[in-house]
């Protein structure tokens, strides 16, 4: 793991999930202070994190990893990555008064049904040329 940037927060997502591919594009669209880097959990650095973060293998939700200090899943994950955006978006910030167990009984209704209602790939993304510096290997 000394080969992970340490100073930006990695952000693992479902590389083949339809829905997670288009939220990826939007936290790249709006990482203004290029706080992120990004790792599908099926590529093998994904799964190198995982295991380094003793996290389930077949874990099915979105990980937001600050190198040095800690790691974050589901809607906990998603509100840290908010705060770091440049949007308004960040008006969603007014829902972190809600506990996270009901948070992420929202998050888990998506996440299993995330395939049907907006489809997957074959494959992982494949970065632009201009952006395959936002995505670790």
């Amino acid at each position: 793991m000394e080969n992970l940037p340490k100073d930006k927060k990695i952000i693992l997502f479902d590389g083949i999930c339809n829905y997670c591919n288009d939220k990826i594009n939007f936290v790249i669209r709006k990482d203004k202070n290029d706080v992120f880097r990004f790792v599908p959990l099926q590529s093998e650095t994904g799964q190198k994190i995982i295991q380094y973060l003793g996290i389930n293998p077949s874990i099915d939700s979105i990980i937001l990893y600050e190198p040095g200090y800690a790691y974050f899943i589901k809607s906990e994950a998603v509100f840290r990555i908010i705060k770091d955006l440049s949007s308004s978006v960040k008006v969603l910030l007014l829902f972190t008064f809600i506990p996270t167990s009901i948070k992420n009984i929202f998050y888990d209704i998506i996440a299993r049904n995330r395939y049907n209602w907006f489809g997957k790939k074959e494959s992982c993304m494949i970065p632009t040329l201009e952006l395959k510096s936002k995505f670790l290997e």
